[in-house]
């Protein structure tokens, strides 16, 4: 009996130790560690920390802003030149009656940078369009697209509501306008619950897009993502570490 008390014992102790072992590593891996990424988010003011090697840079070049005449508000003075990465400029839109003085001080900032010695991939437009407001937003993106020189390629953030909720045939469309998408699955500083639901409903997505993370998020890749053809990858949404610790 003895013996058979001690047999259990240790096989409990074995099974607690081993349950251990397997939680600690899940918990690790739900965490969204900039260092194992390539392509980067990076706000003005944001100083990056830890061991990354950024390829591609999502740059937030300027804002159009709510309230009186629309206008180009530029959030960087100096333009740094930064070898062997590929930039994305990226304007924040909280408006979309954009007149010609906005879009040409856009397109002078592409042509700057461009000119300064970076590898300037194009555009990137961050604005909030509802699901039900795709169409109307695909027909502002096709005004940019005609006026954009082909030197450069427009991108755009999208919701994970897109994938359960749009309309295909404006989805579709869409498709013939921008060249990627970048879902965000966060909002602030967490990533939104329940993302796994809405990329599994992403298997007639038409347009190529990576997939936005928060640095310190949670994160589980779901399952074929990454066998999906238009999957492009990951882009992690730097934060102020300074501003974390306090």
């Amino acid at each position: 009996m003895r013996g058979l008390l001690a047999g259990r014992r240790l096989a409990l102790l074995a099974s607690v130790l081993l349950t251990g072992c397997d939680i600690q590593p899940d918990r690790q891996a739900d965490s969204v560690d900039p260092a194992a990424y390539d392509a980067f988010y990076l706000w003005p003011g944001v100083r990056p920390t830890g061991d990354i090697r950024p390829k591609t840079l999502y740059l937030l070049d300027g804002e159009v802003r709510r309230g009186g005449m629309a206008r180009f508000e530029r959030l960087r003075m100096g333009i740094p030149r930064l070898p062997g990465k590929t930039i994305w400029l990226v304007v924040r839109a909280e408006r979309l009656d954009w007149n010609d003085t906005v879009t040409a001080a856009i397109f002078n900032d592409l042509r700057r940078w461009q000119e300064a010695g970076n590898e300037v991939a194009g555009l990137q437009l961050d604005f909030d369009a509802a699901t039900r407001g795709i169409e109307g937003y695909a027909k502002f993106l096709e005004k940019v697209r005609q006026h954009l020189p082909r030197t450069w390629r427009l991108s755009i953030t999208g919701l994970m509501d897109w994938s359960a909720h749009g309309d295909p045939q404006a989805l579709t469309n869409l498709a013939k306008t921008v060249d990627e998408v970048v879902v965000q699955t966060y909002q602030g500083r967490s990533t939104i619950p329940g993302y796994e639901d809405y990329f599994r409903r992403m298997e007639n997505f038409p347009i190529p897009f990576r997939v936005a993370l928060v640095e310190g998020g949670s994160w589980r890749e779901p399952p074929r993502l990454a066998q999906h053809p238009q999957f492009g990858g990951y882009a992690i949404f730097l934060l102020n570490t300074a501003e974390l610790r306090r």
